[in-house]
């Protein structure tokens, strides 16, 4: 990716092609469905891939194609990041949690990919093809959701899973009926759909360079008493505030100094929140911002901003920088709005290896770190 933020969007994989480029033979950005993993070695087990609080399978949420030019060790470079979906696991901020984050990295020349760009079609007999079940390097994939599946079936031995949930899902949906059903080195009774209720949608991200209609380091004056505090409450809302008698006796009982100090408070947290939406103004449905090692994320509150103390160094000894940053617009896309609760966010900031380690062309996990409006702001 260029110098300079670049901005996300999704948007449907369209025409006859439109499967054909979420592939891994295309190196895609995308969001939703299965992975279409890099490397075919050293892929993520379910015990990495499996929620921090509940313990359950995290979902693929979305995949980076990021390729560092300079580095001819990452000439193919994409970045994965999984979520869980149970909405109560969200509920606390901080660092991993319901998310993990990992990078996977290639030489130009390898045992997987053609030195060659990849067709701009696909080839004959593979535009409609199924998800595949197997990877060329023999690595079985679990049926439900695409990962690693080192679990297999006990009747049949033929269809793999990450592990006895997804297994107990795919019998449901359909392998009972299935299971066995088939003449040997025929593949059609183990052929799987596109979707299911596991999957986020599946969308292509495309990436756009940002418009530099704000300087890098804008920010909002201190000494300003003016606009973000005004916007946040309309002038009915602040009387009915103020004519609160329960609210106005409360108030009468703090001293002039705890006063101050949350109205300071509040006042940077507007400011910060206000920042926030003056920057994607232009591009309402922005779902990412990158920009490794360069800008760094705009925050959604002044709360839970984490130090560098906060972030880990890679398991190689360097230090993390941003990377890029997941918007809360990308909430909009995963259809997980329900009566009860529903996965939600802030942000979600992915954080990498500053000197891009990866000898044996391994998933390497990286940091994730989520943060979530403030009460105030929503």
């Amino acid at each position: 990716m260029a110098a300079g933020v670049e901005l996300g969007f999704a948007a449907a994989a369209a025409g006859p092609g439109g499967a054909w480029r979420l592939r891994s033979a295309c190196f895609p950005s995308k969001v939703g469905g299965r992975p279409a993993w890099l490397g075919e070695a050293g892929l993520p087990g379910p015990a990495a891939l499996r929620c921090g609080r509940c313990q359950q399978p995290c979902a693929f949420l979305l995949q980076l194609y990021a390729p560092l030019p300079d580095r001819p060790d990452a000439f193919h470079r994409t970045l994965f990041v999984f979520a869980c979906r149970g909405a109560a696991c969200y509920r606390l901020p901080g660092p991993r949690g319901p998310l993990c984050a990992f990078r996977n990295q290639l030489p130009r020349r390898n045992d997987t990919y053609p030195a060659e760009p990849p067709p701009e079609e696909p080839p004959p007999g593979l535009a409609a093809a199924a998800p595949p079940l197997r990877l060329r390097s023999g690595a079985a994939l679990c049926r439900v959701c695409g990962c690693l599946g080192p679990r297999v079936c006990g009747s049949c031995r033929r269809a793999a899973y990450c592990g006895p949930q997804h297994q107990a899902l795919d019998w449901r949906r359909g392998h009972r009926r299935s299971c066995g059903k088939h003449a040997a080195g025929d593949d059609s009774a183990d052929a799987i759909p596109e979707h299911n209720e596991f999957l986020f949608p599946e969308y292509e991200i495309l990436i756009e360079p940002e418009e530099p209609e704000f300087p890098a380091d804008s920010s909002v004056d201190p000494g300003d008493e003016q606009g973000a505090v005004d916007t946040s409450k309309d002038p009915k809302e602040q009387g009915e505030l103020g004519a609160t008698g329960s609210a106005g006796e409360a108030f009468q009982s703090l001293d002039e100094e705890t006063l101050e100090a949350m109205a300071k408070h509040e006042t940077e947290e507007d400011k910060v929140f206000q920042m926030f939406k003056e920057r994607v103004a232009a591009e309402p449905e922005q779902i990412i911002r990158y920009c490794r090692g360069g800008e760094g994320p705009i925050w959604v509150s002044r709360e839970n901003i984490p130090d560098e103390k906060d972030i880990p160094n890679c398991s190689c000894g360097a230090k993390r920088i941003f990377e890029f940053q997941i918007m809360p617009q990308l909430l909009n896309h995963l259809q997980v709005d329900s009566l009860g609760e529903s996965i939600d966010w802030g942000t979600l900031v992915v954080y990498t290896c500053a000197d891009n380690c990866g000898e044996g062309n391994e998933y390497l996990e990286e940091f994730i770190w989520k943060q979530d409006f403030s009460a105030g702001s929503i």
